[in-house]
């Protein structure tokens, strides 16, 4: 059995039963909501509360500072496949100006449920994330790579958006590890097969379980409710659920990604043939300001830049606004 601790404050988190499906369930208080006090954090200073379990429970910090969420928290899950019980611990300490999330990878929610297939089976890897406390714009943005995970979730699981599978590489789903080889298949598209659970994760070779897209599990999807930040990218900058406030309407934030019209056109001289319908990341351009978001899959409200989770590609962020942690780097 293993610890699993997520570091949270100025935040009020609310149980629900299993998977984060039903808005009734998700929505429901019980005796055991945990409601922390909210701390400002001075350079260097971490908390020592008791750990809290927060198994299954929907997040509602909306603090855009990575530092107001060090603290400890618990959660037992299951992989549902194997009937296997997981505890695991994320960290989230203060140092240098940056916040340290030490994690065992092991999600506070249930997994491998489902039609997944998972290549490896789930264990825990410890790893070390550091994101900066004081994000900034970079000169330019930057892509996404293959070699550098995208963001780390309060729940200690990170986000690998990109697949490292192309059309006519291999068996199509591995080795395609060149950034410029052309139909890099979506993950999160219904046509490929990925083996994802109901989560959109499954693992990497070394056991590792990480996100494809929306973790369906840390804030309400299916309510207008304003979503909390439930996650922080690579530069710095918080990732939002998918609800913003336009005005005093909540609504979901948009895409401005669309797919191409017509068929496919050879690149490279590969081609996949058929119709662009989202099964390759090339099958998308971005349209300025057909949606709320900006090329990256973000925007700024009230100051700050956030990113969103969205129904549609690039599901969470297509690039960086602000220069990746070195920690990210994949080894």
């Amino acid at each position: 059995m293993r610890h699993y601790y997520i570091f949270l404050t100025a935040c009020i988190l609310s149980g629900c039963n299993g998977y984060i499906t039903d808005a009734n369930d998700a929505s429901q208080t019980s005796t055991d909501i945990a409601t922390l006090e909210h701390h400002s954090h001075g350079e260097n200073e971490n908390h020592t509360h008791d750990s809290i379990d927060i198994t299954n429970k929907i997040l509602e910090n909306r603090a855009t500072n990575c530092a107001e969420y060090a603290n400890t928290y618990t959660s037992d899950v299951l992989d549902i496949q194997r009937d296997l019980d997981f505890e695991g611990n994320l960290e989230i300490v203060l140092e240098n100006g940056k916040c340290l999330f030490n994690t065992n990878s092991i999600p506070n929610h249930n997994f491998n449920d489902g039609g997944a297939h998972f290549a490896t089976a789930v264990s825990e890897v410890n790893k070390t994330f550091k994101v900066t406390q004081t994000p900034t714009p970079a000169a330019s943005t930057t892509p996404l790579s293959l070699r550098t995970d995208n963001a780390i979730f309060l729940n200690g699981v990170k986000l690998d958006l990109l697949a490292a599978g192309c059309f006519g590489i291999g068996d199509g789903r591995i080795g395609c590890h060149k950034m410029n080889a052309p139909f890099r298949y979506d993950p999160m598209s219904p046509a490929s097969s990925f083996g994802t659970d109901s989560h959109n994760a499954h693992t990497q070779p070394d056991g590792t379980y990480h996100y494809h897209g929306n973790p369906n599990a840390l804030f309400h999807s299916d309510q207008a409710i304003e979503s909390p930040i439930v996650g922080f990218a690579a530069d710095g900058y918080p990732i939002y659920g998918s609800y913003f406030d336009d005005n005093g309407t909540v609504r979901k934030a948009a895409s401005s990604y669309q797919l191409k019209s017509g068929t496919r056109v050879a690149q490279n001289g590969i081609n996949p043939g058929g119709s662009y319908d989202g099964t390759y990341i090339d099958d998308y351009k971005y349209v300025k300001n057909l949606g709320d978001l900006d090329e990256c899959n973000g925007m700024t409200i009230n100051g700050s830049y956030g990113y969103y989770i969205t129904d549609a590609y690039p599901w969470v962020l297509k690039c960086f606004k602000g220069t990746p942690d070195a920690s990210f780097n994949k080894r």
